[in-house]
């Protein structure tokens, strides 16, 4: 008998992976927590149901949440990531010397504790001296910064559950005190194509620009979410994400990357037309 995960992009279409089998699955106080083995994506790992990350292609998602906004400030040194829980953002983080200390902020713990187990691939560095772990609501968290970190990156779930709070006006507010003068937020931005996502895009869109001098969006491809076609939002005090992009500073680290390079940094940055509008909306 074939074993599929399926997960419902919309009430009339479907998303479904053949599984080898389940190898985990567990109820934290937050959500349900379940991890597969598959031919196509290797292991995976969804949380309510909802396709989180997969082996086969989690580095799209890493590579863009991170190294876009170390492209554009070279000197940054203190970093928060709210959520995460993965680990592969911290991962690719973790690759540049001249960053200092990364507080992660989770607020579920067996979502950490169970992808040290079953997703080594992302969790790898979350051992790195330089990280600090927090198992409490970022959103809580937050609110106690002040002028502290050159970078936020919000690496959230949708806008359900847990990640509710993370899209909130006054949430980015407490962001912007957080950041130092030349801070940079980024963060998970939804997707333009299904109308749920849409909504959830244009109410974190609109609130990010009231907020920050800077608020530009960019889009990437990742073939297990929703449509395909998904955004990060790419907010500062100072930097805008293209004009201040530091080439010749990036090139120095000499990193090796599978989804990012720079000509698609500036790509990214471009969009279709039906997504500029949805976001004019």
């Amino acid at each position: 008998m074939d074993l599929w995960y399926t997960e419902n992009h919309t009430d009339d279409a479907k998303f479904s992976i053949k599984i080898k089998e389940q190898i985990y699955h567990d109820k934290s106080p937050f959500q349900d927590i379940d991890f597969f083995t598959s031919d196509e994506f290797g292991i995976f790992f969804t949380l309510d149901g909802l396709m989180m990350v997969t082996e086969k292609d989690e580095f799209i998602y890493h590579d863009m949440i991170s190294h876009v906004p170390m492209a554009v400030n070279p000197n940054i040194k203190n970093v928060l990531v709210i959520g995460g829980g993965d680990g592969g953002t911290v991962r690719e983080l973790s690759r540049y010397k001249n960053i200092e200390n990364i507080d992660m902020v989770e607020i579920d713990e067996m979502v950490v504790r169970a992808c040290i187990k079953y997703l080594p691939l992302t969790s790898s560095k979350l051992d790195d001296p330089r990280v600090n772990l927090f198992y409490e609501d970022g959103v809580a968290f937050i609110e106690k910064k002040k002028n502290e970190y050159d970078l936020i990156i919000i690496d959230s779930t949708d806008p359900i559950g847990p990640g509710e709070g993370l899209f909130t006006k006054s949430f980015y507010e407490n962001c912007y005190l957080a950041l130092k003068d030349e801070g940079i937020l980024i963060n998970q931005h939804e997707s333009p194509y299904y109308d749920r996502d849409k909504k959830n895009m244009n109410r974190a869109h609109k609130r990010i620009k009231e907020t920050f001098e800077i608020a530009e969006v960019y889009q990437f491809h990742m073939p297990t979410y929703p449509s395909g076609h998904w955004l990060f939002g790419f907010a500062s005090k100072k930097f805008h994400p293209v004009n201040d992009l530091n080439e010749t500073a990036w090139n120095l680290n000499e990193l090796e990357t599978k989804y990012y390079n720079l000509e698609l940094h500036k790509g990214a940055f471009y969009l279709p037309t039906y997504v500029k509008q949805a976001l004019d909306e």
